[in-house]
């Protein structure tokens, strides 16, 4: 209680320390009726007591979150939620929604209408004026009434009552029509008898937010919001439709002047209609609706991820409410979605790959709307934001994994391709976590290299080159056939890790790959910066055989999954190193292949010359002489430029997916399609 703070801090704290009266002369004033400095003002008369509505005008943050134009929108929110209430309970078939020119914003339905008798407790009064005048009156106390609603907000519609220059609420029941008008809360007519009506029943709620609360120059009803809004409420419940009407002095531009609005699907109409145009990871949406679950009202839902680097979205509602800041409700859906994509994942046997996958993860680029219905739904704060009923955490989850598993074991590959989505967020998501820990590692650190890195002396990354060379033998070879102002060497041993089919933490965990990312210096995955890569030119050189063939591909595929847009800059080369020495005399020549040996052989030498054939093993078999005239001097040397057609794209990627990824029996398809071409096998 206010009051006791300010009695404490008013007397017990001055009188200690502020008060420069000794004890004994403080205590003889007391006796004497004088009281201590700071107790004189404050007495009974100083204590308020705010009835009815005024405390709503004198905090209206309390009950609407404050004063702004979101603020002034819920107004909107109570008004029209107590009409879907009468929707969602079966008693409306339709709600009217008209923004006038003159700022008047009305809302009808034809439910069963607010009742008009005298209220028990309040005999001299209606229980239509109860329920504006009083804070807590309603009738979403009593589940008799409504099954599911909006909350316990009787608090709602006196709020708007009390924060409107003026309401007018008309109300037909039992084919007779009652009006009653009320300014800043306080009724200014009492409840009248307009006449007999036969094809009218349920409540008109007509009301301008008042300037003073808002300001008369400041917040406005934006037309796009309430359009939005009215269009949202369609969504949710598909039994009821909408109708909207803006005054053009209103409208403008930016919203129709009528629509009217019914969505028979509900929540997967709302979801196609807002990703229109957007590209998405599967070809369906996974959506559907269940009454009852858990013997509560109902749940629907529709969900699906997007592709490319666009962040997802989740819209959730608990009976017609929004839920901006989620809730219970959606943690449930996290877990259900979690959840089957783990048991997927285990009847694929694809086990490890999720095991380092979170919710976060299966909900990073998702685009989800979840609606449910439930009996005396609790939430946090006045304005609704989020959702706290616990045991809507576990309707949900139990109701949605099982219609989650049904979908995915549907259709398999959207499943997998869904599953591969899911596991690559979780891996960027680590990735980027460890690229963090060894940027603040190294920030005030002096830049190490790898040990084995033979750096150029060229300071800047224009006209330098960086060789990756396959085996320490071959390295020593290009070290010394270098040029050390502008090439750089990195030996690199054996075959590197596939990096298409390896997991997260094999991928951190090698020291190859580890030495390659520090070379280059740019960074990979998301972190990859273009500004900071050390060299203008990387070169793959491995042997000229199938091996050395098979770890370029390796290395390939490092560059196409970690550095795309190195390959899309054109700094990704391979050199062609001779498989052949050809000599006859004094003259010396080197052929890449069999093809070209045979046509060296043809073109260079004289008919019937006895040349000499040398077959090299390996690139550290070249003398670094042979190894600079051939493969590294720039103006004798031929290299391959690594690039991917833009209209080759789709083909590229799933290409490198089924030759180099985690499915063997994709590779083993592959040999069988072309097993009629093999000619040259060994057997």
């Amino acid at each position: 209680m206010s009051g006791g703070g300010d009695l404490f801090e008013g007397s017990a704290a001055k009188a200690a320390f502020v008060n420069d009266t000794p004890p004994k002369a403080r205590s003889s004033a007391s006796k004497a009726g004088s009281p201590p400095p700071g107790e004189a003002g404050y007495t009974a008369s100083a204590i308020e007591v705010l009835e009815g509505l005024e405390p709503v005008r004198r905090r209206p943050g309390m009950y609407i979150g404050g004063t702004d134009e979101k603020a002034l929108h819920h107004l909107f929110a109570e008004v029209i939620d107590n009409a879907m209430d009468e929707a969602v309970s079966g008693h409306a078939t339709f709600i009217e929604v008209e923004f006038e020119a003159d700022g008047f914003l009305t809302v009808t339905d034809n439910g069963r209408g607010i009742p008009v008798d005298p209220h028990p407790k309040f005999p001299d009064k209606s229980a239509l004026e109860v329920i504006l005048t009083t804070l807590h009156a309603g009738g979403k106390f009593d589940s008799k009434v409504y099954e599911t609603s909006g909350g316990l907000h009787g608090v709602g519609v006196s709020v708007v009552n009390a924060l409107s220059e003026r309401l007018e609420v008309e109300v037909a029941r039992g084919q007779t029509l009652y009006r009653q008008i009320y300014e800043r809360g306080n009724p200014v007519t009492p409840l009248e008898t307009i006449g007999r009506v036969h094809n009218r029943r349920g409540t008109r709620v007509r009301f301008r937010p008042d300037a003073q609360i808002f300001g008369a120059d400041g917040v406005a009803f934006s037309p796009a919001r309430l359009f939005r809004m009215a269009r949202s409420k369609a969504y949710l419940f598909g039994g009821v439709e909408i109708r909207w009407r803006c005054a053009p002095e209103r409208a403008g531009d930016t919203v129709a002047t009528e629509a009217t609005f019914r969505f028979p699907n509900g929540l997967k109409d709302y979801l196609t209609n807002d990703l229109e145009g957007r590209e998405l990871v599967v070809d369906q949406i996974f959506f559907g609706k269940i009454r009852k679950p858990g013997g509560h009202g109902s749940l629907e839902w529709a969900i699906t991820w997007l592709g490319g680097v666009e962040d997802g979205f989740s819209s959730s509602y608990c009976n017609t409410i929004p839920t901006p800041e989620g809730g219970t409700h959606e943690s449930g859906m996290r877990m259900a979605l979690l959840r089957g994509l783990r048991d997927h994942a285990e009847r694929v046997n694809q086990t490890k790959r999720v095991a380092q996958v979170t919710a976060d993860d299966v909900m990073t680029t998702c685009a989800a709307m979840l609606s449910v219905f439930i009996r005396e739904p609790e939430f946090q704060g006045q304005t609704k934001d989020k959702l706290a009923t616990l045991e809507a955490s576990r309707i949900v989850e139990n109701a949605l994994r099982d219609a989650f598993d049904h979908w995915l074991a549907a259709s398999p590959a959207q499943a997998n391709r869904l599953l591969d989505w899911v596991v690559d967020r979780a891996e960027e998501r680590l990735r980027r976590r460890q690229e963090k820990e060894v940027a603040r590692k190294t920030a005030t650190r002096k830049l190490r290299l790898p040990g084995k890195l033979a750096d150029c002396s060229n300071a800047g990354a224009a006209g330098s080159e960086l060789f990756i060379v396959e085996g320490d033998s071959a390295g020593g070879s290009a070290k010394q056939a270098r040029d050390r102002a502008t090439q750089a060497i990195l030996p690199l041993r054996g075959k590197i890790l596939n990096v298409a089919s390896a997991g997260r933490d094999k991928l951190a965990a090698n020291q190859q790959l580890s030495d390659l990312a520090q070379a280059l210096g740019c960074g990979v995955g998301s972190q990859y910066r273009e500004d900071d890569l050390r060299y203008e030119k990387i070169i793959i050189m491995t042997d000229a055989d199938v091996d050395g063939a098979h770890i370029a591909s390796l290395l390939i595929t490092f560059f196409y999954r970690q550095t795309p847009r190195l390959i899309d800059a054109g700094r990704l080369y391979l050199a062609v190193p001779p498989l052949y020495k050809l000599t006859h005399g004094a003259k010396t020549v080197y052929a890449r292949d069999d093809a070209h040996k045979d046509e060296l052989i043809a073109r260079e030498f004289k008919a019937n010359a006895k040349v000499e054939v040398s077959r090299f093993k390996g690139l550290g078999e070249m003398m670094p002489a042979q190894l600079k005239e051939t493969t590294m001097h720039p103006a004798k040397r031929m290299l391959l430029r690594v690039a991917v057609r833009d209209d080759n794209r789709e083909q590229t990627s799933d290409a490198i997916d089924r030759l180099m990824g985690t499915k063997p029996e994709a590779r083993f398809a592959f040999i069988q399609e072309r097993a009629a071409f093999a000619t040259d096998l060994d057997i």
